[in-house]
Formats: C-alpha cells, structure tokens, sequence
C-alpha cells in the first residue's frame, strides 16, 4: 500500500502524468468551472475583432488578363544568324529573339522601379496612393487622410522624421504601389495577370488600363530606338565596306530593322494583347469581415483554455 501511494504522489506532481490523467469529463468540468473566464475572453477578442475589422475600409481589385503580342517571324534572316550574329550584335539586333523572350522582359520592366516611378510621375498618383483613406460610393469622391494630405490647398502635411519628408518621396510611393500591384506569369498559358487594389474601384480599373497601356508604349519606344540605332550602325557599315554579298546581308538586316519600326508605330497592343480588359468591380477584394471576427472568436477561445489548464497545473505543482 505505502509503494502504490508513493506513487499516486509522484504522478500528481508529473505534469505529462497529471495531463494523461485529466480525462474528458474532468476537462469539461474544468472548463465549465471557469466559464466566465472563457465567455469573457472570447467576448473581448470578438469585440476588438469585429472593431477592427468595420473600421477597415473597403478595397475593390481591377484585373486585366493579357498574353504576348504575336509578332512577325524573321523568316530567312534566322537562318542567317550562325554566319552573321557577330555582326548583328554589334549592331544591337537579337536574331533569336522571341515573343517569349519579350514578354518576360516586358513583365520585369512592369515591376521595376524605373518604370513604376515614371509611372507615378507620369499618373499623378501619389495623392491618391498614399493618403487615400476612403471613397464615398454616392459621388465617387476619395476621402483623404487629414493628417497626411491637405486635399484643399494640395499640400502634402503629414510629420515624418529626417530622411522623410512631407511630400512622399519615390522610393515610398515605389514599395506602396509594389503592395496593391500584382504581376503574375502562368507558367503553361504564358498568359500574364495584371491587377491593382485600391479603395476606389474606378482608380483600381484606371490603373490597371494604364499601366497596360505604358508597358506597350515603353517597350514599343525600347524597339523603336534599338532599331534606329542598329539602322544607322548598318549604313554606317555599308559605306566602309565593297564585298557584294555582305551588303547583302547587311541590306537585309536593315530592312529587318525597318520592319520592326513600321510594325512598332501601327501597333498600341506592341508586347501584350488585351484578352481580359480591366473593369470597375462591383464587390469588394477585402476585407473580409466575417473571417476576421471568426478568427477572433477562436482566438479567444484557444489563449483562454490554454490558460484555464496552465494555471490549473501550476496549482498542482
């Protein structure tokens, strides 16, 4: 008898042992005994949850499904390119390029901070980048932050500490358009996914038309200016040189790069065709309401119960 209540002590002092012998029934009671405690936690948890989440603002999503632009072969010119690459290289002239190719630069560019910034610039977007807070549906007008922009007299009030200044700089408006903007690649369709979030719907679907409208233009004025350079290299090339069959080819190379620039300046959809366009969405994206207060809910209920049985072995101990 004496070895087996030794033992019952032992195992009242183990917490896994004293764990192992807390049945259901003794967990129910447990809880049920502490109920207040739990009916109050998972209260205030659901209570901040449901504060936070009607505070939120509403934020619509605009996307735009787009896929690479077809573009005229190079016919016997490729055929060309293992005897005279080196020359067209220097002349700036890719003879194996592919849409592909383009595409997944015109992607790169999208997200760059060159090309981002000159967007903002360009748009004259940072008022409504950085301090739009609301937007009121009945007259589509963007609330803005009081504390950050003075919508009144245009000027940018916000207190920031040095290096900051009042008027966001670019490098601020850069990681702030990087989170609302999303440029995805299906990796089998090698159809590409723009979209932008933002409070106002009718800003979200603008944006994303622009944006699809200045990658074309920019990579369309990439090509334009290569081919004029690689134009002027090959003329140049053609008075210093008498060998009838390498002005030939040098002759084909320009009329390649002519083609590029005629194909260019008839062309708005240059890299991406517009087989989704962007509209004004009528749901919002987020928040998700009733999500955030379920995960309070549960919250409240886990970090109460893990503390019920904390401190219910604590007074074993």
């Amino acid at each position: 008898m004496k070895k087996s209540y030794q033992n019952i002590n032992y195992n009242c002092n183990d917490p896994e042992a004293s764990l192992d012998e807390l049945d259901l029934r003794e967990l129910a009671f447990l809880m049920w005994k502490n109920k207040w405690i739990i009916i109050g936690t998972i209260f205030v948890f659901t209570t901040c949850s449901f504060l936070y989440a009607i505070y939120q603002p509403n934020t619509y999503k605009s996307e735009a499904l787009l896929a690479p632009a077809s573009e005229e072969k190079n016919g016997g010119l490729a055929a060309l390119a293992g005897q005279f690459g080196g020359l067209a290289s220097l002349a700036g002239i890719n003879l194996d390029g592919s849409k592909s190719d383009k595409s997944a630069l015109a992607v790169e560019v999208m997200k760059s901070r060159q090309f981002i910034s000159t967007f903002i610039q360009k748009h004259d977007l940072l008022p409504n980048l950085i301090a739009a807070d609301k937007w009121n549906s009945r007259d589509n007008r963007i609330i803005y932050d009081n504390e950050l922009y003075d919508e009144n007299q245009g000027n940018w009030v916000r207190e920031v500490k040095y290096p900051f200044k009042p008027k966001p700089s670019m490098q601020e408006a850069f990681k702030k358009f990087k989170k609302i903007m999303s440029v995805s690649v299906d990796k089998e369709s090698g159809l590409v996914k723009v979209s932008v979030e933002h409070v106002s719907p009718i800003i979200a679907q603008q944006w994303v038309e622009w944006l699809v409208e200045d990658i074309n233009e920019v990579m369309k004025q990439r090509d334009v200016t290569d081919a004029k350079k690689s134009v002027e290299f090959l003329n140049a090339t053609i008075s210093q040189t008498n060998v009838a069959d390498i002005r030939t080819i040098l002759y084909k190379l320009i009329e390649e790069q002519t083609k590029i620039i005629m194909f260019a300046e008839v062309r708005n959809e240059y890299v991406f065709n517009t087989i989704d366009p962007a509209v004004i969405p009528e749901e919002k994206f987020k928040p998700r309401r009733a999500l955030i207060c379920a995960v309070g809910f549960v919250m409240g209920a886990i970090l109460a119960g893990m503390f019920i049985l904390l401190r219910h072995f604590m007074k074993k101990d």
